[in-house]
């Protein structure tokens, strides 16, 4: 085998740590949510969306290349930890954040070997993703957290509730058609108890 495929890598075990760092941590969760769980799920409702905007919409989209993308989009948070919306998006913070990211990814990707350093800086690296699936894998994040922030008031935590109607604001500002067909087919299903969703209702 060529040396390259062979050579030793802390690539993958630096992923493997996603499920270690804590999402929403300025705040109380009822049930906690880790970055690869987070990771997961967008990539399930990035994948959703590009099924629709394909097969519903008739758009060019591959959504397998939309889910692999998304599977990496938090890739960077192995090194960093997952740093909170009110300290990211912060107008004081954003740049610097943004650079952070940015070189972050640069240095996982130098763990990699050279051979394969193409195939995950196209996944990871998000300068590198086509403008319709980054719009794409977008709506899917802020998907995610809205269910997320749906999901806690379920449980009766409150504490969830601003961010709720925050995010849920922003999904309403970017709407695209996918967003509006996933929510008006899929959405009501997410409210559902288990008996419920296992009886179809």
């Amino acid at each position: 085998m060529p040396q390259s495929a062979v050579s030793h890598s802390p690539f993958y075990a630096h992923l493997s740590r996603l499920r270690f760092i804590k999402r929403w941590g300025l705040m109380r969760n009822a049930v906690e949510e880790d970055v690869a769980q987070h990771s997961w799920e967008v990539a399930i409702l990035a994948h959703a969306l590009a099924v629709i905007a394909r097969d519903v919409l008739g758009k060019q989209v591959d959504p397998n290349s939309v889910a692999t993308r998304a599977l990496f989009h938090d890739a960077t948070e192995a090194i960093t930890g997952d740093l909170p919306t009110p300290v990211k998006y912060s107008p004081a913070m954003r740049h610097a954040t943004a650079n952070l990211e940015g070189e972050v990814c640069e240095e996982m990707l130098r763990l990699l070997p050279e051979s394969v350093r193409p195939a995950l800086r196209a996944a990871m690296d998000h300068h590198e993703w086509p403008d319709d699936e980054a719009r794409l894998i977008k709506s899917a994040d802020r998907l995610a957290a809205w269910l997320k922030c749906r999901a806690e008031l379920r449980y009766g935590n409150t504490e969830f509730a601003q961010a709720a109607t925050q995010v849920r604001a922003k999904i309403d500002e970017h709407m695209t058609p996918e967003v509006a067909c996933f929510l008006e087919t899929f959405g009501s299903a997410y409210e559902l108890t288990l008996d419920s969703l296992m009886q179809g209702e």
